[in-house]
């Protein structure tokens, strides 16, 4: 019994480790010179947005603290 369950956790398939998005992942509209910038007023679909500003796009290492 003992040596079965020894033989499947070895024999198991091991998760591959998968990286985290990058910023060059992600696709977000950008301002092209000339086009017209809409003024939005609460909530409406947009088709063709025109983003001018998205978000706080840097990266920050992540800090865990181990224990107490």
């Amino acid at each position: 019994m003992i040596l079965a369950i020894a033989l499947s956790v070895a024999m198991r398939p091991k998760p591959q480790s998968t990286k985290p998005p990058a910023l060059a992942d992600f696709s977000v509209p950008t301002a092209e010179e000339g086009r017209e910038v809409m003024v939005i007023f609460g909530e409406v679909w947009v088709d063709d947005p025109n983003v001018l500003a998205y978000g706080d796009l840097r990266t920050t290492p992540i800090k865990a603290s181990g224990g107490k």
